[in-house]
């Protein structure tokens, strides 16, 4: 399980330490690591992976934006190995979709991981807290909250 939020920076070679509380997970299967939403990547152990890949395989290939998410998505992956430094990969291709810098944020969301450029995470969490109440009335109407 990933929970919580924790400041890293990344190496000139793109490297990003993972904090230690998720290292033992990812360490024993490897990570996936893609494009996400709002900017930010999307990391995932292997095993949490094939489960969200599958859902995406499902989806309707007739439809367009089915398409366009799984190839959002699945064609934005990229495998990486946690070093002996508890540090991982990422591709410039995904530095450069999500706005990385030197700085980054890691933000644990139960069976995946987020990786936020700082100022985006900071730009994207100011404006969420803005709207808490209305977000829970809306998942409340949903059943879901």
């Amino acid at each position: 399980m990933f929970i919580g939020e924790y400041q890293h920076t990344i190496d000139g070679k793109g490297r990003i330490a993972l904090p230690a509380k998720f290292r033992k997970v990812l360490e024993e299967r490897g990570v996936v690591i893609t494009r996400g939403l709002d900017s930010c990547l999307f990391l995932y152990p292997e095993h949490e992976w094939a489960k969200e890949a599958e859902k995406l395989t499902k989806l309707p290939m007739a439809q367009a934006h089915s398409r366009a998410f799984a190839r959002h998505i699945l064609g934005g992956a990229s495998t990486s190995d946690v070093d002996a430094q508890g540090r991982i990969l990422v591709p410039d291709y995904l530095r450069k979709y999500a706005g990385l810098g030197t700085r980054a944020v890691v933000v644990g969301l139960y069976n995946r991981i987020e990786i936020w450029s700082e100022v985006k995470w900071g730009d994207y969490r100011l404006n969420m807290e803005k709207h808490t109440d209305e977000i829970a009335e809306k998942l409340g109407e949903l059943g879901l909250y």
